[in-house]
């Protein structure tokens, strides 16, 4: 199969994890910053080497700004070198959450940087999107091979192991789609909070029904960035009685004094998966990854 993975050196581990459970050679791409912030990126290849016919790019789309230049440049010039074939593998995604405008003015960017990626990757594979209003990542990527996998039942499992007998629960309901999920595969109970948010960084917590008293607790969701939202339903629950609260998350993007703000609230263990790559990370989602990638290149 004449297929390479490229990755960069700050996400070498996660990639190297995914190429090895595929079968496929693995090459860094070497990336250098000037000092006005322009990138000047070199593919691992020599001139008078020719490119795979397909390449797989892993770029996890957290702080995205400078790395969808990133994969601009790089996929334009592959498709000037003959490459016919360009995945990414993105196990988080950015941009995703801005699919309406809820004010005049606002610019929706989430079909907006759907139809750039769509642009220049013939596949799009990611984990745990932050969909809200639609149902299928390809209604904001329009490709025919747009995959949206899941880090929540590799989660579940992890919890089980470490709390076996847990509550499983939403921060807000927004998460109830991986709480149920979780729940589904361990048979554990689950509920959700309700949460009003006012700001960024300014959220109000109400607990479920489900009583907590003296139980173990883990809060689930897809994404933790300022860390608020859990942190005030992790002290609402401690204040509740629960016996402990720990989280689990598919993407630890903790923006700023996030994990500090988290860690604060009284939460015990962190686990997150190695979507995005942090001292949290419990849980290699390449065996996931792979799967998708084998179908995509099979077709």
């Amino acid at each position: 199969m004449d297929v390479a993975l490229l990755h960069f050196a700050d996400e070498a581990l996660p990639a190297r994890r995914l190429a090895e459970a595929c079968g496929l050679p693995a090459r860094r791409v070497e990336r250098h910053c000037f000092p006005d912030e322009e990138l000047k990126l070199t593919l691992p290849f020599a001139e008078a080497e020719a490119l795979p016919a397909t390449l797989v790019l892993y770029r996890s789309l957290d702080r995205p700004n400078d790395k969808l230049i990133e994969l601009l440049l790089l996929a334009r010039h592959a498709r000037r070198q003959g490459v016919r074939r360009l995945v990414l593998v993105a196990p988080y995604l950015a941009y995703m959450r801005q699919d309406i405008a809820f004010h005049p003015g606002e610019i929706v960017s989430q079909t907006l940087i759907g139809g750039f990626l769509a642009e220049l990757f013939d596949a799009v594979i990611t984990v745990d999107p932050h969909l809200h209003r639609i149902e299928r990542l390809d209604q904001a990527i329009p490709l025919a091979h747009a995959l949206a996998l899941s880090g929540a039942p590799r989660l579940a499992e992890l919890i089980a192991e470490k709390r076996p007998g847990a509550l499983l629960l939403g921060p807000d309901e927004e998460a109830l789609q991986w709480v149920a999920q979780a729940a589904e595969r361990t048979g554990l109970d689950h509920a959700t909070c309700r949460k009003v948010r006012r700001g960024d960084r300014d959220v109000a917590i109400s607990l479920p029904d489900t009583p907590v008293t003296g139980r173990a607790v883990v809060l689930m969701d897809d994404v933790a960035s300022s860390g608020h939202t859990v942190a005030r339903a992790a002290e609402a629950l401690l204040a509740a009685g629960a016996s402990s609260v720990d989280v689990a998350l598919t993407h630890a993007l903790f923006a700023g004094d996030a994990l500090a703000v988290i860690r604060a609230s009284g939460v015990g263990e962190i686990w997150s998966t190695d979507c995005i790559r942090h001292d949290s990370n419990a849980i290699a989602m390449a065996p996931v990854l792979a799967g998708a990638l084998r179908e995509v290149l099979a077709g």
